[in-house]
C-alpha cells in the first residue's frame, strides 16, 4: 500500500498563499506521475497540477499562473504553491500518483493521500 501524506492546508484571505507538502515514498518519486487531485462539496473532483519523472509539469486552466508544483527527490516532498487565492480554490486538496507516463492533470491517479483542507475566504 503506498501511502502518501499530506501537510500544509489551512486557511487564507483571496489574494493569499498557502503551500501545500506531500510526502511519499522513494520510489514513487524515482517512478511515477504525480499531481495534485482537489474536491470540493458538490463537484466534481479537479486534477490541479502534475510533475512527472523528468520534471515536466502541466496545470489546469483555472490554476495556471497562480500554484506551482515542485518536488525534492532528496526529501521525498512534493509541494503546491498557491498564490493569488480565490474563493472557488476553497476544496480539499490530494497529493496523487500513478504509474503511467500520461502525466496530465486531467488523467486519473491510482495512489490518492487522505488530503488537506484549503479555506479561501473573500
Amino acid at each position: 500500500q503506498v501511502q502518501l501524506v499530506e501537510s500544509g492546508g489551512g486557511s487564507a484571505q483571496a489574494g493569499g498563499s498557502l503551500r501545500l507538502s506531500c510526502i511519499a515514498p522513494e520510489n514513487i518519486f524515482k517512478e511515477y506521475c504525480m499531481g495534485w487531485v482537489r474536491r470540493a462539496p458538490g463537484k466534481e473532483a479537479e486534477g490541479v497540477a502534475t510533475i512527472s519523472t523528468s520534471g515536466a509539469t502541466e496545470y489546469a486552466t483555472s490554476v495556471k499562473g497562480r500554484f506551482t508544483i515542485s518536488k525534492d527527490n532528496a526529501k521525498k516532498t512534493l509541494y503546491l504553491q498557491l498564490d493569488s487565492l480565490k474563493p472557488e480554490d476553497t476544496a480539499m486538496y490530494h497529493c496523487a500518483a500513478d504509474a503511467s507516463d500520461y502525466c496530465y492533470p486531467h488523467r486519473r491517479f491510482y495512489y490518492h493521500g487522505q488530503g488537506t483542507q484549503v479555506t479561501v475566504s473573500s
